[in-house]
């Protein structure tokens, strides 16, 4: 007979095996950062390229505040020490400033055995390596590749883009401070870099970064581009540019005759040397006209159009509680297109310029355009092709009209009793000279490209496998060969690794440019016959190769990133996990993140963070030694992330799951992966998951607590498109289709709000422009009539994305330290 255990000693024994949680840890979290911050070394290497790409140097973070700057021959790889930095720095203080060995800023702009043309403290110099002797160089020009991304004003808010790495220098005479800045323009500050310091960022291309005076005084900004990039403020102000404009209409036909117009909702041309204007059109009228831009064909006979039936207005409200330079609050509106709404209907006409007339353009094969895009003319002008995508986005084709005749026909044909991801892989590359085009399609199951003879409209395959291209980085059409990323093509490697390879228009010659295990970017030299391999994975630093494009061969390891002082600080590098999804063979993979003071011997509730939208896959695959989610295992938890099916790039069988299935979210896939996770590891304690995401994280987030809450105990939920009714209609009908089905209702956290289990705190922007804030608000008025609890935050002028705020990302430590860490939820 057992003896029962007295329930103040069952909690005693509660607390020792969950832990609590206490200003300290929040302490610590908070300081997670700061502690790992620069500490990072031999990660990052900007290439500046000399003498047309023969030659290159770079200068690497060795240590703390410890540089090294080398040199490299591009075409043998050979690579040695560009300088003494002590001796160097000697010699320029004899030029009047101090300068320190530890912040010694120097260009390099010409080497030539030991003779090095260099810029510091302002000026250029030539420096012989021998005997450190210097002597000023008057006029010198720059040299080599710009150092640095370009400069401007005012910043914008950021981007989206690859993953990459920044480094930000301070080569001013002042100490400034660097900010991030985020997709709705609010500022986080990152750092406070004094004279001659630099800081090693991870981050993502078109994210702009600020640099300000202390004060906050703005001073210049800078866009990432993809792979290693660097942002050098040296006390040069940038100019400030005017807004971004529309692109200007092509309104000059190619022979120099005719210039196009649209106007009165009707189109014209007139004399380009000046004369009286020409009705091509006599049909426009408002909410059916005419648009630019002017197509016009190679000879300049035939010019083309779009017509465009207006769709619906579709016109969202909300109120501004508090704007910050007023008392009362602001009424807003926006039109905001929601699915099942009527959208644009375009046409394509073709106007005779010679006689002056109009040549309708054949619409059977066109009944119901989402859109018509990529117009462009054969080079005999005898047709114009272009892409009609068919509302729903199950059909695509690609066109050809007839200029005499306007008859339309098919030259290639794509269906799927699904969804065609034209959002991310509809491409083409039209191929004057031999009148072709590379044409990308999934109809093989896989991404690949085709070689498309666009008179014959016959294709053949130029890639093609059980692997994916990602992406086309560049086009020769005279040596006939193609630059492609791709995924998947290693079965020892994780497939969402990016790897690059060229490969002939006729599928022949296939040559892999990268094979090391990890994720990959190319930075190419000048005369593009060499080019930086950078690769890492969450588990690897960056490891940075010089390589020949000829064959892809490496020349030289360049650097290997150091993580060894991160080690010291008990942080450990992410652990890679794959398990079997819900089909038993295909495999899952995500990452497992520990707290710095992990102890294998306790017990650890385990918090998802979630992003599971179609668009693409979302665990992150290169290094970084710092990552959000870190701060809330520091708490005292197990953060995982995890790809499951109905995301993006693993073929379309896998990313057919979500298809009008959107509150599936990969649940299945998650919760095995989990499991199969757990058995291996008894500190994942799997009676404590938690979740939370935005956007369509926070619509994933609220539907498990609805759909799967025997599993997960409790969710935060940001600015979640949680009825796709409500949401964007571009996003929602690709997933979700059209015409407006029942899946849309069964697919709803309002439909389900009645199922709630467990905790849920809900968060939305009151200024919210990319999801209707009122997708929240409906969520949060169908629990109050299902009587269940739950949280509720409204954050005051945010737009998308509220978890951005520290004060909003506090609660969610709050919220999990309440229901499934233990202990005293309440910060200082």
């Amino acid at each position: 007979m057992r003896r029962a255990i007295p329930l103040f000693l069952l909690s005693a024994i509660c607390s020792l095996a969950w832990g609590q949680v206490t200003q300290t840890d929040y302490d610590r979290a908070d300081s997670l950062a700061f502690r790992l911050a620069g500490k990072l070394y031999r990660a990052t290497v900007v290439p500046h390229w000399l003498d047309g790409g023969n030659k290159l140097w770079y200068t690497v973070e060795t240590g703390a505040a410890q540089h090294e700057t080398y040199l490299v021959d591009a075409r043998s790889g050979a690579k040695e020490t560009a300088f003494d930095s002590a001796k160097l720095a000697k010699a320029l203080s004899a030029q009047g400033s101090p300068v320190s060995p530890d912040s010694l800023n120097v260009g390099i702009t010409g080497w030539d055995g030991d003779k090095l043309t260099i810029s510091a403290l302002g000026k250029h110099w030539l420096l012989d390596r021998k005997t450190y002797e210097i002597v000023e160089q008057k006029g010198a020009g720059t040299g080599g590749a710009s150092e640095s991304l370009t400069a401007f004003l005012p910043p914008h808010p950021s981007g989206t883009g690859e993953e990459t790495t920044l480094t930000l220098t301070n080569r001013s005479n002042d100490t400034v401070d660097v900010y991030w800045v985020g997709t709705d323009g609010s500022r986080t500050k990152y750092y406070t870099l004094k004279p001659g310091q630099s800081a090693d960022q991870h981050t993502f291309a078109n994210h702009v970064w600020l640099f300000t005076t202390t004060d906050g005084r703005v001073l210049a900004a800078y866009s990432a581009t993809e792979g290693p990039c660097a942002a050098i403020w040296d006390g040069t102000p940038p100019p400030a540019q005017e807004g971004r404009r529309g692109r200007r209409a092509n309104d000059l036909s190619p022979d120099s005759k005719w210039r196009a117009a649209f106007h009165d909702n009707d189109f014209f041309i007139r004399p380009a040397g000046g004369g009286d204007e020409i009705r091509l059109s006599t049909d426009g009228k408002a909410g059916d006209s005419y648009g630019g831009p002017a197509i016009w064909s190679p000879d300049g006979n035939y010019v083309a159009a779009v017509r465009t039936e207006v769709g619906q207005e579709h016109i969202i409200h909300w109120v501004q509680s508090s704007p910050p330079d007023q008392e009362q609050p602001i009424y807003h509106s926006m039109d905001y297109l929601k699915p099942g709404d009527k959208i644009p209907h375009a046409r394509l006409v073709i106007f005779d310029i010679a006689n002056k007339k109009e040549i309708p353009v054949a619409t059977d094969l066109t009944p119901n355009p989402w859109d018509l895009t990529e117009f462009h003319w054969s080079p005999d002008s005898h047709e114009i092709y272009f892409i009609y995508n068919q509302r729903g986005h199950q059909v695509i084709r690609l066109l050809a009209a007839d200029a005499v005749s306007g008859k339309t026909r098919t030259i290639v044909e794509e269906t799927s009793p699904t969804f065609i991801d034209y959002q991310a892989k509809l491409w083409i590359d039209y191929l004057d000279k031999t009148n072709e085009a590379l044409w990308m399609s999934e109809r093989s199951g896989y991404n690949h490209i085709y070689l498309v003879d666009l008179k014959a409209g016959s294709m053949k395959p130029v890639t093609q496998g059980a692997w994916m291209v990602r992406s086309v980085d560049a086009v020769d059409p005279d040596k006939r060969q193609m630059l492609v990323r791709i995924m998947g093509r290693d079965p020892k490697q994780d497939p969402y690794h990016f790897h690059y390879a060229r490969v002939n228009f006729d599928g022949s010659g296939f040559t892999p440019l990268t094979d090391g295990d990890g994720t990959h970017r190319i930075v190419w030299a000048p005369d593009n016959e060499t080019y930086l391999d950078i690769y890492s994975r969450v588990d690897l630093p960056p490891v940075t190769e010089l390589r020949r494009t000829s064959d892809g061969k490496r020349l030289a390891m360049l650097e290997k990133g150091d993580d060894s002082a991160l080690k010291l600080t008990g942080w450990t590098e992410p652990e890679r996990f794959v398990a079997k999804g819900r089909d038993g063979t295909t495999d899952i993979y995500g990452i497992i993140i520990k707290p710095t003071n992990f102890d294998p011997n306790k017990k650890y509730p385990v918090i998802e963070d979630i992003y599971a939208g179609p668009q693409d896959f979302f665990v992150p695959k290169s290094f970084a030694g710092f990552r959000a989610q870190a701060k809330v295992a520091e708490l005292g938890c197990i953060i995982v992330q995890i790809d499951g099916m109905g995301t993006d790039w693993r073929g379309k069988k896998f990313h057919d799951v979500c298809w009008k299935n959107l509150a599936d979210a990969g649940f299945p896939d998650r919760i095995l992966w989990m499991k199969a996770a757990a058995k291996a590891r008894p500190w994942m304690d799997l009676d404590r998951v938690g979740i939370y995401g935005t956007s369509a994280g926070g619509q994933s987030a609220c539907s498990a607590v609805e759909r799967f809450g025997d599993f997960y105990k409790a969710a935060v939920a940001d600015c979640g498109c949680h009825d796709n009714r409500m949401d964007k209609i571009w996003w929602n009908e690709l997933w979700m289709g059209w015409p407006i089905d029942d899946s849309y209702a069964k697919n709803s956290n309002v439909t389900a709000a009645k199922d709630l289990k467990g905790k849920l705190y809900l968060m939305v922007g009151e200024d919210d422009t990319n999801v209707d804030p009122a997708s929240t608000m409906q969520v949060v008025n169908a629990l109050i009539q299902a009587g269940k609890d739950f949280d509720f935050l409204v954050y005051p002028n945010s737009n998308h994305g509220v978890l951005a705020h520290p004060y909003a990302f506090k609660r969610l430590e709050e919220f999990f330290a309440r229901n499934l860490l233990g202990g005293d939820a309440t910060r200082k």
